[in-house]
Order: C-alpha cells, then structure tokens, then sequence
C-alpha cells in the first residue's frame, strides 16, 4: 500500500494527472481568463485615483513602474510551469525548492488572497448593480450583501461546472470590459481634441520620466497601488494542467496577459488625464471625492445618456473576476490535497466536469462566510481587509520568485538564458516584491492608514498579518494529523516527485478555442 492509502481516488502514477480537464484550453482562452481574472475595468476604476493623488502627473511611469517586478515574476513562472506544470503553482513550488513548510505557506497565502478578493469584487459587483437600477445603498445594506451573495454562489457554480463553460462566458464578459475601455479612450480623446473636455491638459513626455517623482512615500503607495492592478494574471499557470500544451501555454499566456494590461493601463490613464486633468475640483483626477470611482464622477460628462455603459462595465468586471478568482484558489487547495498538505476531500475531481469539486465548493462557501460576517460585523474591518490584500500577493509572489532561484540554482549559470530568465530577473522581481511587503506592513501599521484600529495599531496591518499567521497555526494544527506525515515528511511532495499531468497532452485534445 502506498503513503496515500489504498482509498485515494486520485492515483499519483495515473498518466492523466490529478483528473483534470486536460487539453480544454488553448493560449486564447487561457489568455481571456488570465485577463478577466485581473479585473481591468474595475481595478482602473479603484486604482487610478489614488494613484494620482500620490504621484500627480507621474501616475503612467508609477503604472510602468510597478509592472516591472510583475514581469520579472511572470519570467519565474514561466520557467518553473516549463519543468513542474503543477496546478499547485506556488505551493507546489515552493515545497519543491525550500520543503514542506515554505511551500504550504505558500498555498495558505494563495487562498487568503483569494477568498479576501472574492468579497471585494462581490460587494462591488453588487453596489453596481443597484446603481444601474439608481439606488444608492450603503456597503452594509442587506440587499447589498443579498445580491453579492448571489454573485459568489452563481460563479462558484460557473467554476464547479466546468472550465469550457467558464471559458465562454469570459470571451464574453472581457469582449465587453475591452469594448468600454475603448470607448472611453475614444470618447475622451475626441472630446480632447473638439475642446469640449473639462480639463483639457496636453500630453507631457514627462509623464513617463522615471526621475520625475518629488516624493519617496507618494511614490511607494503609488507602486503599491500599482501592483494590485496587475494581480490575478498567475490564474493562466494554475490552469496549466487543464491546457493543450501544460508546459508551454501557460508561461506564454501569463506573459502575454502582463504585457497587455501594461498597454491598457498606460493608455487609459494617459486618456484620463488628457480628458479630465489633474485638478483637485469637478471631476479632475486629483480630486479626492473622486478617488475611489473616476468613472462614475465623468459618465455623464463624457458619454451623455450612454454614461450607464461605464458602469456596466465595472459590473461586468467585477463579476467576470469573482469567476476567475475562484479558479487558482480551488485549484491550489486541490494540488495540497493530493500531496497530504490538506485533507483529501479536497482531492475530489468531479468525475464529468473534471472540475475540483470539494475544493470549488468549499472556496465559495468560505467566501460567502467571510463576506457576510465581515459585513455584519464590521464594514470598516472588511474595507481593511481589501487593503490588506497587498501583503498575500507580495507574499506568495516573492516565494515564487525565490523558489525559481533556488530550485534551478545548479543550472543558472549553464547558459545566459537561464541565468537571466532563472536567476537574475526572478530575483530582482522576489526583492522588489520582499521589500514592497515590508514598506506596506511598516504604512499599514499606522493606525491612520485605514478604516478601523484593532489592538491600538492599524486594522489593516492587523488582519493582513493576522492572516499570514493564522495559516501558520492552521499548518501546524494539521501537521499534527497522521494523514499529514507523508507531506511533512517529504514524502509526497519532494525535489523528486513526478509531475502529475498528462504524459502526451496532445492526445487528449479537448480545446474548445482550437489550442491557438
């Protein structure tokens, strides 16, 4: 009998892997997803203000800026995904190069972020959703939290259902962020041009002047700010065992992804502050009250009676990423089930939609749970919560880059490609994001940074580190089950442990895009 028993529905030496959907995606529909999962319209909506009320005109390069590490992780990625395509990504990772320990803390901080996310989008989607219908309700509304519900549970079940379904509908759901994004850019540009904008302020070279920043704490929290935008695109690499190449596809579409959120970020910001300036008054961008949703203040000005279509696009957005959010989160928590670092219901698959079932589920369902206690207890201590976000994200990225440095450390210097692409860039890209969660941790500490104080220092630093240590104990609470020998031991997971996908992925062709 094996360390997994001789119960495990889920066999480590099947060719097929874990049982997941395998060749369902090509790099089309892996790219869609790992877009959607990012959010553009919303994260834009949620971001762009506030990083202008940091850094005034420097907002471009701050975007610029900030995609820099976000490459320099993609590179670790892709490297890592080319010789362990493991839907574990991180966790998987991270055992592999520093054991049981780093890489379960890993996989913890994959999940917080993405259960914390999923309230997020869903209370957005749901406080736009009632602003379509012109009411105005506060976060903590019951009817705010009904329909926000309603999102988690209905794209939980998208998840659950199958990765073709989810595909189609993201075709969709991008197709029309992408579709507002340049309508807004088309608007604003002709009325820059008609002078008929608010605020119309010539294109400056000096936007995109790396020296051009006066302020070094502007310029962090710009950064910051910056690289929760870009988050969400490592979803391409946690469905790399459901595509038509595992080793290829995956690496290519996440870089893919950040190079094209890198285009429209730049771009939509520059039209913006062509259209509406950087004033503090009106709808200028450096107005605080407008901070938190640039759209909403210049709909009407720009588009007129069309001025709805900007905030569907947020909607859609928002519900599109609740989608794609779920699907790394489940995924994750799959690859820790097989390899013992969790229970082994987590393990299931479901036998038609080849979908993790137990996992997706209980994503959703955790989700669901958080949103609505949060809610009732506190609206302040769940915004802070959101704010927190940025700790997990620089957490589990900086491991993944780490990770690609240590686990090829005795090739980095057989070739330049591997010197760069494994060493040097995931390097860089694991420091810049090391030093990012300090810096944050030092700003949240600050009881004024956010919306509550807890314990007399910031909520926000509060939760966010509370989080990280909360997966400590619950590491060691589960460490302390037999079930969990096999994995803390290093017998599950190690160095050596063969990867779980299909040996011959070109002949179980299921790609619903083509494989393109």
């Amino acid at each position: 009998m094996s360390d997994f028993g001789s119960t495990t529905p889920i066999q480590l030496e099947r060719p097929e892997g874990k049982g997941l959907a395998a060749g369902t995606l090509g790099l089309w529909g892996s790219t869609v997803i790992g877009l959607a999962s990012t959010a553009p319209v919303y994260s834009l909506v949620a971001t762009l203000g506030f990083v202008v009320l940091a850094v005034g005109a420097q907002a471009p390069i701050a975007f610029i800026i900030a995609f820099v590490p976000m490459l320099f992780i993609a590179f670790a990625y892709r490297e890592l995904n080319n010789d362990v395509p493991d839907c574990g990504t991180t966790f998987t990772w991270g055992t592999k190069a520093f054991g049981p320990w780093v890489g379960w803390m890993g996989g913890w901080g994959v999940a917080v972020a993405g259960m914390v996310v999923l309230a997020n989008l869903a209370q957005i989607a749901s406080v736009y959703f009632w602003a379509l219908l012109g009411m105005d309700l506060e976060n903590d509304d019951w009817r705010i939290i009904l329909v926000a519900v309603f999102f988690i549970a209905s794209m939980t079940w998208v998840s659950w259902r199958g990765v073709e379904i989810g595909e189609r509908i993201q075709n969709v759901l991008l197709g029309i962020q992408y579709l507002a994004l340049i309508i807004f850019v088309v608007a604003a540009l002709w009325q820059y041009f008609t002078g008929e904008a608010p605020d119309a302020t010539p294109f400056s070279w000096e936007w995109l002047n790396p020296l051009g920043f006066t302020d070094f704490h502007g310029f962090t929290e710009a950064i910051l700010l910056a690289l929760f935008i870009y988050w969400g695109w490592d979803t391409c690499l946690a469905l790399n065992e459901e595509t038509k190449d595992p080793k290829r596809i995956p690496g290519r579409a996440a870089l893919l992804t950040t190079v094209i959120l890198l285009f429209t970020y730049v771009s939509v910001t520059i039209a913006a502050m062509m259209y509406a300036g950087l004033g503090a008054d009106g709808p200028g961008l450096g107005n605080e009250a407008n901070a938190d949703d640039f759209f909403l203040a210049i709909k009407d000005g720009l588009l007129g009676p069309f001025g709805w279509l900007l905030v569907v696009a947020v909607l859609i957005s928002a519900v599109s990423s609740t989608q794609t959010t779920i699907l790394p989160t489940a995924r994750g928590t799959l690859a820790m089930g097989v390899y013992r670092a969790l229970p082994a219901k987590f393990k299931t698959v479901h036998p038609r939609y080849k979908t993790p079932s137990f996992s997706t589920i209980a994503g959703g369902t955790v989700a669901v749970a958080y949103y609505v206690g949060m809610s009732l207890i506190s609206d302040n201590i769940l915004q802070d919560s959101i704010l927190s976000l940025g700790l997990a994200i620089a957490f589990y990225y900086a491991i993944t880059g780490f990770a690609c440095v240590w686990y090829f450390r005795a090739t980095l210097f057989t070739s330049a490609r591997n010197f760069f692409y494994r060493g040097l860039l995931p390097l860089l890209g694991a420091l810049m994001l090391t030093f990012a969660f300090v810096q944050s941790a030092i700003d949240m500490y600050d009881v004024d940074y956010g919306y509550s104080v807890l314990l007399g220092i910031g909520g926000t630093f509060v939760i966010g580190i509370g989080a990280l240590l909360l997966g400590v104990v619950l590491m060691v609470i589960w460490f302390c089950f037999p079930r969990a020998k096999p994995f803390f031991h290093g017998k599950s997971l190690n160095r050596e442990t063969p990867v779980m996908v299909p040996d011959e992925p070109g002949d179980v062709v299921r790609s619903i895009d083509g494989g393109i």
